[in-house]
Order: C-alpha cells, then sequence, then structure tokens
C-alpha cells in the first residue's frame, strides 16, 4: 500500500501549485475553495538510484519504485476545526501517513489573503489550532459517549471502555494546553497507544510545514523564515523547509536535462518533488528494502525498525503467516559482490529468522510455507 501524504493549507497559500511540482500533474489552480471535499490526487514513484543499479544489474522483466500518494484537499478555512471539522474532508486528512502544510509567504496582489497580510507564523499557528480543535471535538464527543456506556458494563469489556477513558483524558488535557498529540502518544505505554488506533487525531500526524516562497525569496530571505519557523514551531515530528512553488512547478513540466539546466541558473540544488519525498520518508521513518530477480526488480517501503516477518507482511499477509527464514544479502555487499551467487561464494550472503530487524537497502529473499 502506497503511503499517503496528504497537502493542506490555508485559501490562496498556493498548495494546488505545489502539488502540481511534486506531482507533475496540471491541476487546476485558484479554484479550489472551501465547500469542495473532492481532493487533487496522484501517485509519484520513489526515485531511487539503487533501485536502478539492482535493475541493470539483474535486466528484470520489469522494474517497481515505490510509490508515495498525494492528495490536495480543499483550502482549511479559520475557524472550520473549532466548528467541526467532518465529511470527506476530516476523512483524507484522518487517513493521512503525514501532512505537509503549505504555508504561504509570497507577495501576490492579484491573490488575495484570506488575512488580508502575508503573515507565515501566524498561518502556521492558525492551521495548528484548526488541527487541534478538530482533535478536541473528536475527543470530547467520544469520552461523552463512554460516560453514558460505562455504567451500564461489566467484565473486561467496562474495563477496556475505562481505559479508553483515561488515554482519552490525558489527551484531552495535553490539547487542552496547547501541546500536539504528537507529543503525548510517544509517551504512551503500548497498549494505552492501541486504544487510539481508528481516530485519526491530526496533531498526532508527522508534520511537514512547507513555506512556499517567491522567486525572490530564494536564497537569504527563504533560509531565514524557514529559521524563524523552526524556531517558533520546530519540534519531534514536525519538520521546516521552504520552496518556491511556482518555479517548481515550471520544472516539473521540463524533461531532466532542461530541468537540470534552470535549477543550476536558480542554484536549487535538489528539486521540490525530491526533496519534499525525502524529508516525508525522514519525518515518516520509512526505508525501502528490495526483492529482485529475472522476473521483477521492486523497492518496498517499511518502517524503520521493523523485523524480517514484518517486512514480508508488506509484501503478502500469506508470506507473512508463513515465514520460514528470510534470504539477506546487503546492498552494498551485492554491488561489491557482483551478482547474488558471488554474494553467496563471498559469505555476504545471510539466512535470519522472524526478529532480523531489516536495514535500508537490503535484498530480500522470503522462504514460506503456503
Amino acid at each position: 500500500m502506497a503511503t499517503t501524504i496528504v497537502i493542506v493549507g490555508l485559501p490562496s497559500s498556493g498548495k494546488t501549485t505545489v502539488f502540481n511540482a511534486l506531482t507533475r500533474a496540471e491541476a487546476q489552480t485558484g479554484t479550489f475553495g472551501a465547500g469542495s471535499d473532492e481532493p487533487n490526487l496522484a501517485n509519484v514513484k520513489v526515485p531511487d538510484p539503487r533501485l536502478d543499479i539492482l535493475t541493470a544489474m539483474f535486466n528484470p522483466k520489469s522494474r517497481v519504485p515505490a510509490d508515495v500518494q498525494y492528495l490536495d484537499v480543499a483550502g482549511i478555512a479559520k475557524g472550520i476545526g473549532e466548528k467541526g471539522m467532518g465529511g470527506q474532508l476530516l476523512g483524507h486528512l484522518a487517513q493521512a501517513d503525514a501532512l505537509v502544510h503549505v504555508v504561504r509567504a509570497f507577495e501576490d496582489d492579484e491573490v488575495a489573503h484570506p488575512e488580508e497580510t502575508i503573515d507565515p507564523l501566524r498561518d502556521i499557528e492558525t492551521l495548528n489550532l484548526e488541527f487541534l480543535f478538530s482533535d478536541l471535538a473528536i475527543i470530547d464527543k467520544r469520552l461523552t459517549r463512554l460516560v453514558s456506556q460505562i455504567p451500564k458494563l461489566r467484565g473486561p469489556e467496562r474495563e477496556a471502555f475505562e481505559r479508553e477513558q483515561v488515554v482519552l483524558s490525558r489527551l484531552k488535557a495535553a490539547l487542552e494546553a496547547d501541546q500536539p498529540l504528537r507529543e503525548v502518544v510517544a509517551e504512551l505505554e503500548p497498549d494505552d497507544a492501541k486504544v487510539l488506533r481508528g481516530f485519526g487525531f491530526l496533531t498526532a500526524k508527522p508534520l511537514l510545514i512547507l513555506l512556499n516562497l517567491s522567486e525572490a525569496q530564494l536564497g537569504a530571505t527563504g533560509d531565514d523564515l524557514v529559521e524563524k519557523a523552526t524556531a517558533a514551531f520546530g519540534s519531534p515530528g514536525v519538520s521546516i523547509d521552504a520552496l518556491a512553488g511556482q518555479i517548481e512547478s515550471e520544472i516539473a513540466r521540463l524533461d531532466d536535462a532542461d530541468a537540470a539546466v534552470f535549477m543550476e541558473d536558480l542554484g536549487i540544488a535538489e528539486s521540490g518533488r525530491d526533496r519534499v519525498l525525502r524529508l516525508g520518508f525522514e519525518l515518516l521513518g520509512l526505508i525501502p528494502f528490495f526483492t529482485v530477480g529475472p522476473d521483477e526488480c521492486r523497492a518496498w517501503t517499511i518502517r524503520r525498525g521493523d523485523t524480517a516477518v514484518e517486512a514480508a507482511g508488506t509484501i503478502h499477509s500469506d508470506i507473512q503467516r508463513g515465514f520460514i527464514r528470510a534470504e539477506v544479502v546487503g546492498y552494498d555487499d551485492l554491488i561489491a559482490a557482483g551478482g547474488m551467487t558471488e554474494a553467496k561464494k563471498a559469505g555476504t550472503f545471510r539466512r535470519e529468522g522472524k526478529t532480523y530487524v531489516v536495514r535500508d537497502g537490503d535484498t530480500i529473499n522470503f522462504l514460506f510455507n503456503v
């Protein structure tokens, strides 16, 4: 299943332009208001030079990179969270693996800002509060229901509901103290953290704040804005960067050679498309492993720290259930050896069990019972 990243922002933030830059799509800009629930959607293949090298080595029938799904949802108007965010919009946000908040930093007299002035730090705080109010509304609604149900219950079911009540009350206190849930969830016991599955709390999600610059702001001005935003909002689970959305969307329309020349002229070392993918993977703690052979070379995405049996489950649940062992060669070892047969001769081919922690770039063949 592809990683899902949802792009959010206040109206007129330029988030759809950024969506086009990240996906090479051509979604219409300037027409996405707070009343629309239907998102722009695109899947993006994750570039990884290692997969290219493995493909050249094994010459398979197909090459399948990892992919990321981007959703560009309607602009989030100030006040929507306090009133109770709902409908498809909240559903899309709740299902996200991570959020990208596009924040307007550019000046444009033809595109009015809802607050009439450009103030990135104010806008970051505004959307943070909308997410916080949305989470509070969900918790209040659930706690009200628990209070009415618990007296009617007995035994393990009552104990489970009482535990949920305690956990949600702790989260409510954090939100009322303006503390995002991503800072609290990390401190919960595993059994308490399980209580939260299915809620999709917005302040618990990894967040990339992306300052949307004009071309004139590239360089020192943009760097200064990132520094100020990081000082104000930087925290675990939050990353802050900047790009020039309009320029990056133009780069996205060019072929690779022309794009490289354009980027060099503007002093852009890494395309926004690649940088946001990299930052998203780092925020989520994701790494790839590879399966290789004459039929297919493929990149699979797992969380850093996942075991071999968990990695097997990303391919198919049957492989996870019937797991026997994993045959593993590290990427560097495989390239140094020149092939799988040579890696076996060199002694870098290993057989690992269920608890083996998969490393970034491992090539793995899973043996399992059907």
